[in-house]
């Protein structure tokens, strides 16, 4: 069954269509068509089921395997929130539906869930108003940047082109500030993680527009400094952007408004539930102080005094749409189902156990593996291959070996600042008897590389597919069948 295209019998069907109650035509420009049909296998119903079974087998993923991509919160989502978003009064509405006139009661409950999911990450998070539009964490950073621009424009602070960012900041920071018109300036990690206050200092004049500040960073690590680091920004006439996407390890503990933050996103899509991975789908809502408030996209949820809901779009000093209709609903009604689910104890929870989790792992690997940083992590702790390579054996050769033992391999070769680096965040889903499991073969793929590197570059050896040369594959693909 894994060579599908081989299968199948010449005359067989896995279907039956009804006979049709329109007139054919044959409507398609003669140059778009092919000379010949696609060559497909013509299958049963069951043999079709089958392939399709087989190949999701194939897949890892969070209801499957144990998936400690870092950075990335692969936590597991209650299966519960996607009921809540197949309920007919959502999930047949559409866009276009009157939200006051005649109809309009049937908008009203999805109005409502943006509003008050945009009033409860206002709150939990310490900012004046959200918006829910973006529809990713890296959408919802160029958003944020689109308005920190728009906010110096009305200024008149036009020398504010440069955007400081930290060597510890996510990737896709210095993407969001280019495409919105800035440049980027790096500034460096000190030797315990932290940005280092005196090439930040050294770093901010009157042209610097402000900071993207990850936090916690790409090491795992919240900055004890960060108070400080918002401060000497502020002071230079700078605003102060937050990466929210590893809130999963502050959040209920602390709000980032408070911390001097002007600014940030949160993707709900890592820390509220929606399932996350496969590109999609996405939400990367930002929440701003009150002097950035005029400059959110349109359009906005207003409520009115009669207690009804409508979008509203008369803001003069808006950054304008970047989205069409109001970002992905299903993600903002998972977000706020779990929300109300867990509620402020539940948010103490989780950060406490994603921590307790990653720390936990920190500790029985440090011996076995290279830790950079020994401080107490947040959400994710980061090793160092450095120790392995002496025998030939790379974060990529690790990985490969989890992939044989049933487990999804975390993050490797990120943050970049940390050789052979291999980031792992359990969150706090994962259960002690499972974190051990992975510990012990973290733990036996070590040994194994002292002991017989060349078994360890050799996996993986359980999928259909072994080794691959993958940069040829990234420089060179192949995507037609031959």
């Amino acid at each position: 069954m894994d060579l599908i295209f081989d299968a199948g019998k010449k005359g067989r069907k896995g279907s039956t269509l009804p006979e049709f109650d329109v007139p054919e035509t044959d409507s398609i420009p003669s140059a778009l068509k092919r000379s010949e049909p696609p060559a497909m296998p013509e299958l049963s119903e069951l043999e079709a089921v089958r392939h399709f079974t087989l190949l999701s087998r194939k897949n890892m993923g969070v209801d499957s395997n144990f998936y400690p991509l870092g950075s990335c919160t692969m936590k597991y989502n209650p299966k519960f929130h996607d009921k809540i978003c197949s309920l007919p009064g959502f999930s047949n509405l559409h866009p276009l539906l009157p939200q006051l006139r005649r109809g309009g009661a049937l908008t009203q409950g999805a109005l409502a869930v943006i509003y008050e999911t945009e009033r409860l990450l206002s709150e939990i998070l310490g900012f004046s108003q959200f918006t829910m539009q973006p529809l990713a964490g890296a959408h919802g950073e160029l958003t944020g940047i689109m308005v920190m621009a728009a906010y110096h424009k009305s200024r008149g602070d036009s020398e504010r082109k440069v955007m400081l960012i930290p060597d510890a900041a996510h990737g896709t920071n210095p993407a969001s500030a280019a495409m919105a018109g800035f440049t980027t300036k790096t500034i460096p990690s000190d030797k315990d993680g932290n940005v280092d206050m005196a090439a930040l200092k050294a770093s901010v004049g009157r042209d610097t527009a402000g900071i993207m500040l990850t936090c916690p960073n790409t090491l795992g690590l919240f900055d004890p400094n960060v108070k400080e680091i918002c401060a000497t920004v502020a002071k230079a006439g700078g605003l102060c952007y937050c990466d929210g996407a590893n809130l999963n390890a502050i959040i209920g503990r602390l709000r980032p408004g408070d911390l001097g933050f002007d600014l940030m996103h949160t993707n709900l899509h890592k820390t509220f539930a929606t399932p996350h991975g496969a590109g999609g789908p996405g939400s990367g809502p930002i929440g701003v102080a009150e002097k950035l408030v005029p400059f959110l996209p349109v359009s906005r949820v207003g409520k009115r005094s009669d207690g009804t809901y409508a979008l509203e779009y008369n803001h003069k000093d808006s950054i304008g749409y970047i989205a069409p209709f109001y970002g992905n609903f299903s993600v903002v009604l998972r977000a706020y189902a779990y929300l109300l689910t867990v509620g402020r104890k539940g948010l103490l929870r989780i950060s406490e156990n994603a921590v307790l989790n990653a720390n936990y792992i920190k500790e029985k690997l440090s011996e076995a593996y290279d830790l950079p940083y020994k401080r107490t992590c947040m959400h994710e702790c980061v090793f160092s291959a450095s120790r392995q390579i002496r025998n030939g054996v790379h974060a990529i050769d690790i990985a490969k070996a989890l992939i044989d033992r049933g487990i999804h391999p975390p993050t490797i070769y990120f943050p970049l600042i940390v050789e052979e680096s291999i980031m792992i965040e359990p969150t706090e889903t994962e259960s002690k008897e499972q974190i051990d499991v992975f510990i012990q073969h973290m733990l036996e793929i070590a040994e194994l590389a002292e002991r017989s590197p060349e078994k360890v570059k050799e996996c993986p050896l359980t999928t259909p597919i072994g080794r691959l040369d993958e940069t040829s594959a990234a420089r060179k693909p192949c995507v037609a069948k031959l």
